[in-house]
């Protein structure tokens, strides 16, 4: 099953078989509860961890909407790399399908929250938490959907690698040296990026 090349191509038109297509998608499904669970566990890291260094660079720093994304970084890419160990597919097909999925993942979630809360005026803890687990769904469906798809996806491929270098340099930098916007912004204690140690 996991032998074998699992994607047919006859000019350009990428086709699943269905023991690819069944292991893919079951892959996807335990994808989105382990990534959803992960990203929740790293939200507490920081602290658990006594604020040690290596916490800041997976786990929530502060309370800001940011912070809430970079959480969702690193059990994702993890993910992805399992799938690509079980499931043999074109690499370059594989790492535009994800990185897509990936931006789909980082802009959906604060464009969800500052949209609600507009018309709110405040947030509610129980929708952000059920739209982080939409969202994540999503984009595992996003990446299902270009993997499979009869595009030629694999043109995309250097900039996909850019747009992942430049995700990752945002997040390290930026965790660091916050840009003093909303996004940014703890709404708890009012500050930017790695509070003072206590």
């Amino acid at each position: 099953m996991f032998g074998k090349r699992v994607i047919k191509s006859k000019k350009n038109l990428y086709i699943l078989d269905y023991p690819t297509s069944h292991t893919l998608s079951m892959l996807d499904i335990m994808g989105v509860f382990a990534v959803f669970l992960a990203a929740s566990a790293l939200h507490f890291v920081y602290k658990l961890s006594g604020e040690e260094t290596w916490a800041i660079i997976f786990g929530a720093v502060n309370e800001s909407t940011w912070e809430h994304i970079k959480i969702f970084t690193l059990p994702y890419v993890l993910w992805s790399f399992i799938e690509l160990a079980y499931v043999r597919m074109p690499f370059k097909r594989f790492v535009v399908s994800k990185v897509m999925s990936l931006y789909f993942l980082m802009l959906s979630i604060p464009l969800f929250f500052y949209g609600y809360t507009s018309v709110l005026g405040h947030s509610i803890l129980w929708l952000d938490i059920l739209s982080g687990f939409v969202f994540t769904a999503l984009s595992f469906v996003i990446s299902y959907k270009l993997m499979s798809s009869s595009v030629g996806i694999e043109r995309l491929f250097y900039l996909s690698l850019a747009m992942l270098i430049i995700y990752y340099f945002m997040f390290a930098y930026f965790t660091a040296v916050p840009p003093k916007m909303f996004l940014f912004k703890d709404p708890v204690t009012g500050g930017y990026g790695i509070p003072p140690r206590e």
